[in-house]
C-alpha cells in the first residue's frame, strides 16, 4: 500500500498515540512538543476534533508544534467562540418563550457547565442543546422550541430532536467545529442510560422541586456531576467517550467538596446503587489524579461488576472512546451485571429490534458524509459477518480521519 494510503493499523496506532498524549497534555501541560511525523500530526487533528478539546488545547499547550497544527487549533477556537454566541442567543430565546408559556425546563450538561462559570465562552464546544422537561409539559415545551425557529425532526428512545427550519448546507469533509453546522435541540423527559441493556434512570434527581418557568439549573452540583458520570458511563459502554467529558468531570469536581460527594453517594440509597460511576471516575483520575477523592473508589468497587471493575483499572481513553477505531461485536459487554443480562445484550446486538434499526438509520442520516460510506447501506447480517471476520473501522472515526488527511497537502485513505 502506498504512503498516500496508510493502512488501518497505522491509523489505529496513530490515533491511540496522539489521543493519549493530548489527553495528558491537557491535564498536565509539558514544555516539549511530541516528535510526531506529518501523518501523526494530521491524525492528532482528527483526535482533537473528535474529543472536542481543540479550543482548550489552544489555550493550554505550552509548545507550538507545526504551523498547520497551531493554525487548526486557532481556527477551531474562533469557530467555537462563534458557535457559543449562537447558543447563548438561542438559550435566551428559549428562556423567554418558556417563561411566557409557563413551562419549566432544565438546561443540561454543556449549557449548565457554562452557566455555572466552569467554562468561558469558546472554551467548550456544544454540538446541540439538551433540555429536560416534565412529561406533562412536553407539548408546551415543543411549542416553545418551535417559536424559536425549530421544527420537530425525529424521536429516539432517549429524546425528541428538533432541527432549524432554515436548513444549511453541511460540508461532509469539514473537520471539527463550524458556525455553519446546524444546531439541534434535544428534548428529554427522562435521563437514562442502557448499561448495557437495563436502563439506569436518574431523572428524579435532576429536576428541581421549586422549578420556575423558563430555564432552570440542576438542583445542585452533585446532581450535575451525577448526570456527567452517567453520560460518561453510557459513552464508555458504547466506546464513544470524548476527552471533553473527562475534562468536565475534573473541572466540576472541586465545586462539590466533601459535602457534595456525600450528597452524590447518598442518592444511591434510594437508587439502590451507583456502581456505574466507578469506571468514569477511575478513568478521570487516570488523567486528573488530583480531581477525584480516592476514598470514593472503595465503596463503588464493592458494588461494581467484577469484570467491569477489573477492566476499569487498566482502561485508557483510547480504549473506550471514538479513538478506538474498530467496531466491536459486543461493545461494553463487561457492563453486564449478570450472565442473563449479558446474553440479553448479545441478543440485542445480533437481532436488534425494529426500533433500534430505525434509530440507527436515522442517526446515520444525521452524520455528514455518511452516505458516501457503504457500511450503513449493507444488511445487518452482512455487518455481523464483518464484525466477526474483519474488524471493520468505525464510520464516524474514519470520516474524521479522512477529513484530517484531506486537508492541504492532501493525504488519502480508503473508507470502509
Amino acid at each position: 500500500m502506498s504512503a498516500a494510503h496508510p493502512p488501518l493499523t497505522q491509523v489505529a496506532a496513530a490515533l491511540r498515540t496522539t489521543t493519549e498524549r493530548l489527553a495528558r497534555e491537557l491535564a498536565s501541560p509539558t514544555h516539549e512538543a511530541p516528535p510526531w511525523s506529518e501523518f501523526e500530526w494530521r491524525i492528532a487533528r482528527a483526535a482533537t476534533a473528535m474529543h472536542g478539546v481543540s479550543s482548550l488545547l489552544d489555550a493550554a499547550l505550552r509548545w507550538e508544534g507545526p504551523q498547520g497544527w497551531r493554525r487548526f487549533l486557532r481556527e477551531q477556537r474562533q469557530q467555537t467562540v462563534g458557535r457559543h454566541l449562537q447558543i447563548e442567543s438561542l438559550l435566551a430565546d428559549i428562556d423567554a418563550h418558556a417563561r411566557r408559556e409557563g413551562v419549566a425546563l432544565v438546561a443540561l450538561k454543556g449549557a449548565a457547565l457554562h452557566a455555572a462559570g466552569l467554562y468561558a465562552g469558546g472554551e467548550r464546544p456544544m454540538g446541540d442543546i439538551d433540555l429536560l422537561v416534565r412529561e406533562d409539559d412536553t407539548q408546551a415545551a415543543a411549542r416553545v422550541i418551535e417559536r424559536c425557529g425549530y421544527a420537530a425532526g425525529f424521536t429516539t428512545h432517549r429524546h425528541r430532536v428538533f432541527q432549524p427550519r432554515v436548513k444549511k448546507t453541511v460540508v461532509g469533509d469539514r473537520l471539527g467545529e463550524s458556525t455553519d453546522d446546524p444546531l439541534k435541540i434535544e428534548l428529554h423527559t427522562r435521563i437514562a442510560e442502557h448499561l448495557p441493556v437495563t436502563p439506569t434512570d436518574i431523572t428524579e434527581y435532576l429536576f428541581p422541586d421549586a422549578a420556575h418557568p423558563g430555564l432552570n439549573a440542576y438542583p445542585g452540583h452533585a446532581f450535575l456531576m451525577m448526570h456527567l458520570l452517567l453520560h460518561a458511563a453510557g459513552n464508555m459502554r458504547a466506546r464513544a467517550l470524548r476527552l471533553i467529558q473527562l475534562h468536565d468531570i475534573a473541572r466540576l469536581a472541586p465545586r462539590l467538596g466533601p459535602a457534595g460527594w456525600e450528597e452524590l453517594l447518598a442518592a444511591r440509597a434510594s437508587h439502590r446503587s451507583s456502581w456505574w460511576a466507578l469506571a468514569p471516575l477511575m478513568l478521570t483520575a487516570r488523567y486528573y489524579p488530583q480531581a477525584i477523592p480516592p476514598g470514593l473508589f472503595a465503596d463503588l468497587r464493592a458494588e461494581c461488576p467484577w469484570l467491569l471493575a477489573r477492566r476499569a483499572r487498566r482502561q485508557q481513553l483510547a480504549d473506550v472512546s471514538w479513538s478506538n477505531i474498530h467496531i466491536e461485536a459486543f461493545p461494553g459487554l463487561e457492563w453486564s451485571r449478570t450472565p442473563r443480562e449479558a446474553l440479553k445484550f448479545m441478543r440485542s446486538r445480533i437481532w436488534p429490534s425494529r426500533e433500534a434499526r430505525l434509530e440507527l438509520k436515522e442517526g446515520a442520516a444525521q452524520i455528514p458524509g455518511s452516505a458516501t460510506v457503504p457500511w450503513y447501506g449493507i444488511s445487518h447480517g452482512a455487518r455481523i459477518l464483518r464484525w466477526v471476520f474483519s474488524r471493520p473501522p468505525r464510520v464516524q472515526t474514519m470520516l474524521s480521519v479522512h477529513a484530517a488527511l484531506a486537508q492541504e497537502p492532501a493525504m488519502l485513505i480508503d473508507l470502509p
